[in-house]
């Protein structure tokens, strides 16, 4: 069993999404977003902080995942975006998580099955996917793909380390 702790940064709306993983079966815990007073980007930065550890405090995972820094047509937002995802990485980095880190198309592809999917699209898969009575909200549901690909990406290698155990022990030959 595994508690997964998924984040989609943002530097005015950070969305947080927690589930537990018991084998293929996924529970949906918690999810919702963090969001920013107007301030300076070193308050902002701050709340993240601050909000991540809360969230760390009141779900206890086991592992951290978020999404990577995409490039985008607007340097500034790209920098602001990575500064939040500094504060966010580093308050698990300070609770002793280990951080994984996923493109938003492989989270895409995990969710939707498709790396080109839309947020709507992505909303209605975490919805089907967790057996949530409603859609989560759009920064909420990102987070919670992100926990859903690293529950996916764990489940694929730790298959993978049994079948090489399996070989080693002259099988799956």
């Amino acid at each position: 069993m595994s508690i997964i702790l998924g984040i989609d940064p943002g530097s005015r709306i950070t969305g947080y999404g927690v589930i537990r993983q018991q084998g293929r079966h996924l529970q949906y815990m918690g999810s919702g977003c963090i969001r920013m007073a107007d301030g300076d980007l070193a308050s902002k930065l701050k709340q993240v902080y601050a909000g991540v550890t809360e969230i760390i405090t009141q779900f206890q995972p086991d592992v951290f995942a978020i999404e990577q820094v995409f490039m985008s047509k607007n340097a500034d937002s790209a920098l602001k975006l990575g500064q939040a995802r500094g504060s966010a990485i580093v308050a698990a980095a300070n609770a002793d998580l280990p951080v994984f880190e996923y493109a938003a198309r492989l989270i895409k592809q995990a969710v939707v099955g498709t790396g080109a999917a839309d947020k709507a699209q992505v909303q209605h898969m975490v919805q089907h996917m967790l057996g949530l009575s409603s859609k989560p909200q759009s920064d909420a549901a990102d987070a919670l793909g992100v926990a859903i690909c690293h529950a996916n990406t764990n489940k694929t290698l730790v298959a993978l380390a049994g079948k090489a155990q399996g070989a080693k022990k002259g099988r799956y030959r």
